[in-house]
Formats: C-alpha cells, structure tokens, sequence
C-alpha cells in the first residue's frame, strides 16, 4: 500500500500528480486554514504532514500522529511547529530555505521604495480625487543614495538583501543575534558588498532603513519595542518581511504616529491575518498581505522541496533540509 499524507492546502498541480503518483493523500481543500480539531483528527494514520506556516503544529497534533515519519512545512520559517516535541518522537522536520531567497528579498526592496518615496500614499490620494497638481514640496520622500541600510539578520535573505544595495549607492551594517547563523556570501546572483558589522543597538541609531531578517524564536519576539523604535533616526524607515512577532505592532503604531519615525512597511504581522487596528488610519505605513515568497516561481518551488522531502523521508532516505533541533 502507498503511504499515506496529510496535506492542509492545495499545492501546484503538477507537484501534487507526483505525490499522488507515490502516496495516497489527504488534501484539505478549503481556503481557509484546517481547524485544529480536524489537523488531530486526520493526521491519526499518516507517514506524513504536509503543512503551511498557518497550521499549529503543536504537541497535540504531533501525539495525535503517531505514524508521522515527517513534519514537511511549505515555508522557510518554522515557528508553527513545535519541533522538539516532534525530534523527542523520531519524527523529521523539514522547511523550504534557498528557493524563496530571491523573491523574498525582491518584496523586501519593493517595500524599501514604496515606503520611502510614499508610492502607496500617492496611489490612494490620487484614486480619491485629491491630486491639486505638479509643486516642488509635493510628497517629498527620502533618496536611498548615500544612505545606511541597516540588516538584522544576515542569513540567506538579509545577504541576498545586502547584494542589492549597491545598486541604489546605499553603504550596508548588520546585526545578528547570539546563535543566529551568517553566511560570509549570498546565494544571489549579485555581489555581496561589504557589511559593517555593529550592534543592534548602532545599528537601530545609525541606520536610514532597518530591515529585519531573522527567525521567531523567544529571543526575536517584539525585538522591535518600543525602546528600538525610540533609538532610531526620526527620519528612518522600517521594513519586516521575517515574522510579525518580532516587532509590537502597537509600539510601532504609537511610534509612527508620533513621527518618532519616518514610515514602516510590514508583509508580516503578530496576528495574521488580523492586523493592528491603528495601523489603518496611518499614511506612513505601508501594509502588504504577506506577499514575500508570493510568485508562481517561488511557491512551485517551495511545494516541490516540501514533496521531495516528504519523497525522500518515506523512502527511508535522509530528509533534503531538515530544520536543527533546539
């Protein structure tokens, strides 16, 4: 008999015809995320989950499978799985790191211009009539030539981030936590430029913009609080791409509403898919709906790895990118 898998939202076609070609699947097939109740009750019986960084799976789910030879999350994140308890079970975890490098730190540059040269702003203000007409202060933004990019984290993204500063005449420092890995290159295609490595402390005072890349783990929840935001330039920007947590939105409210700084641009948020009511009635925040590893190359990509993990695993080969135990 095939093994069997859980999987808690729909995939690209073709990645999914080569699991069913090699396992009998379970597919969630809502739009909605799989409700806790129904993630225990169906993963009883199954070789393998499939999962999203929307899915808790927590010790309950994991107790709840007790066949699972592997947890595979469609994401380069893992804070939704509850790891050791999985590791303490023999069960492999496995996450998606590389093939959303490029996309991701693309959205991350993409956020870096609207925020800085108000193009949301601007969008909005033209769609409701309010456009007066061509003056010399009119919307006046921040050039990024000259400036100080700031990386908190420089692993995979926050390199392939680095890479392309250069291109907008932007010098770069960085930051990683204790523990938190570094890459002496990038895997982009573009140069890595030198970084000035600083402590975040520095880093949050001299930067121009802050852009974080770094994990959620109890040492990166709501890094940025109110004391970082206070530390930073009123004239500087801050970008988060990584996880919502690591920033208090409601800090980040207060101090955008006070111009402690100058704007922020967020894809990522505490509570997804709710975000900070106050955050709303800003102009100087621009808001996108978790769109980093969003095009059709990377989320393929991303499903195919996850499968071939899976693949490999029930196959009783090692797993292609397991994720370390804390």
């Amino acid at each position: 008999m095939k093994p069997a898998v859980l999987l808690t939202r729909r995939i690209p076609s073709l990645v999914l015809s080569r699991l069913r070609a090699a396992c009998e699947v379970d597919l969630h097939a809502e739009d909605e995320a799989i409700p806790s109740a129904d993630l225990r009750a169906r993963v009883a019986g199954k070789q393998a989950l499939l999962c999203l960084l929307t899915d808790r799976v927590d010790r309950d789910v994991i107790a709840a499978g007790a066949d699972l030879k592997i947890i595979a999350n469609i994401a380069v994140g893992y804070d939704n799985v509850d790891v050791a308890a999985a590791l303490e079970r023999g069960i492999a975890v496995t996450n998606t790191p590389d093939v959303l490098t490029e996309a991701t730190a693309e959205l991350t540059w993409a956020l870096i211009l609207a925020a800085t040269r108000r193009i949301p702003e601007g969008d909005r203000l033209l769609r409701r009539g309010a456009w007066k007409g061509w003056a010399l202060d009119f919307m006046l933004g921040m050039e990024l030539r000259g400036k100080q990019l700031g990386i908190v984290g420089l692993g995979r993204i926050g390199s392939a981030v680095a890479s392309r500063a250069a291109a907008f005449g932007m010098t770069v420092a960085a930051c990683t936590l204790e523990g938190q890995a570094t890459r002496a290159g990038s895997s982009s295609p573009l140069p890595m430029p030198t970084a000035h490595m600083m402590p975040l402390d520095r880093l949050l005072s001299t930067s121009d913009v802050v852009t974080l890349h770094l994990p959620l783990t109890p040492a990166t929840r709501h890094l940025i609080d109110r004391a970082a935001l206070m530390r930073m330039k009123r004239t500087a920007f801050l970008v988060n791409t990584a996880r919502g947590p690591v920033v208090d939105e409601a800090a980040l409210a207060w101090a955008l509403s006070e111009r402690l700084i100058a704007g922020a641009a967020l894809d990522v948020y505490e509570n997804e898919p709710r975000v900070h009511p106050a955050l709303f009635d800003l102009d100087n925040v621009v808001l996108a709906p978790h769109l980093g590893s969003a095009t059709s190359e990377t989320r393929t990509a991303m499903a195919a790895l996850a499968v071939d993990n899976v693949l490999a695993v029930l196959q009783g080969a090692p797993p292609l990118t397991p994720v370390p135990g804390r």
